[in-house]
Formats: structure tokens, sequence, C-alpha cells
């Protein structure tokens, strides 16, 4: 699976302070502060990855479809693809141990490597998109969406964007496993 390797390579190359960690900090540089994108809207594109927000939005898809569909499988394992984004994105946060950019200061708080904003948004309004939409018409808003929360993440100087793209990447992961399989071995189609 492609969000696989990408994950891996992305992984690789922050970890071992490889030539894209380097153009992603110089990138993160430039990002933050940039004025094409008001603080104020970014601030609240990357307030969109918070659990506060996010988890809510999911919890109610997770309760309609419980209800609506009378089935218990896609609802649960919405909710589990959710529970996965901390258990997967905290430990490696602690083995990677990335410093966050400039403006999120030295200190005890390294562990930037992959964004849990940019993955909880990524998951949760994902995970909610597949439980309520039966064709894909979602697919457009849902990147557009996300590429605004790691736009605000990174333009209010909270991650680096590789921090982003790993997250994504491993959003993408989560999600595939998460998705309803309509047909043989297919991820759901449209009706």
């Amino acid at each position: 699976m492609v969000c696989v390797l990408l994950f891996a390579l992305v992984t690789w190359q922050v970890a071992a302070h490889g030539p894209l960690r380097v153009l992603d900090e110089r990138l993160g540089r430039t990002v933050v502060g940039a004025g094409a994108v008001p603080s104020g809207l970014a601030e609240l594109l990357a307030d969109l990855g918070n659990t506060v927000v996010a988890v809510p939005v999911l919890l109610a898809a997770v309760v309609f479809s419980a209800v609506r569909g009378r089935r218990w499988r896609p609802p649960v394992a919405a909710a589990l693809a959710m529970v996965a984004v901390p258990a997967l994105v905290v430990p490696l946060k602690w083995w990677i141990g990335r410093a966050g950019p400039p403006a999120m200061g030295a200190g005890p708080h390294d562990g930037f490597f992959p964004s849990g904003h940019a993955a909880t948004a990524a998951v949760a309004y994902g995970a909610a998109a597949l439980l309520l939409f039966r064709t894909w018409w979602w697919v457009a808003p849902y990147v557009l969406l996300n590429v605004g929360v790691g736009l605000g993440l990174v333009r209010q100087g909270y991650h680096w964007p590789l921090d982003v793209v790993g997250a994504w990447c491993l959003a993408g992961v989560v999600l595939w496993a998460q998705a309803p399989r309509r047909g043989a071995g297919n991820c759901a189609t449209s009706h």
C-alpha cells in the first residue's frame, strides 16, 4: 500500500535527519507566519484537528450510523480506528523524538512526528464519512478539510510539514483497515 511505503520513507527521513527533513524544516520556517493565510483562519483550521472538535463529530456519526443501520460492526470499527490514533501516534512520537518548530520552543515536549492533530482530523472525519455516505462524493471536501488542518498546523508553527504528511499516511492505513468492504475485497464502491 502506498500509505505504508510513504510513511516508512518519511519516518526514515525524519529519524535519520535525511535530506527530506532538511527541506521540510526549511519549508516549515518559510510557511510560519506567511501572510497568504491569515493567522486567525490558520488557528481555526488547526483547531479542527483537536480531539474536542473531531471526536464529537465521529461520535455523532457512530451513534447515527448505529441507530440508522441497526448494524454494530461499522460503528465499532470507526470507534476503534479513532482509538488506534493515540495508540500509534504516542509511541511513534516518543520513539522518533523530533523537536518541534521554533515557535514551539525547546524542552521536554519533543515528539512532534507524526502530528496527532493531523491524524485525529484525518481519521475522525474520514471514519465519519465512511459511516455516513455510500458514494465517494465526500472525498474532495475531506481532502480540502485535511489540507486546511495541515496548513493551519504548519502556518501557526505547531508542526513541521512532514509531521503532517506522516500523520496523513498513518491515517490512510488506519482508515483502509476500518473501511467497510463491499463486494469481493473491494474498498467501498458507489451504489
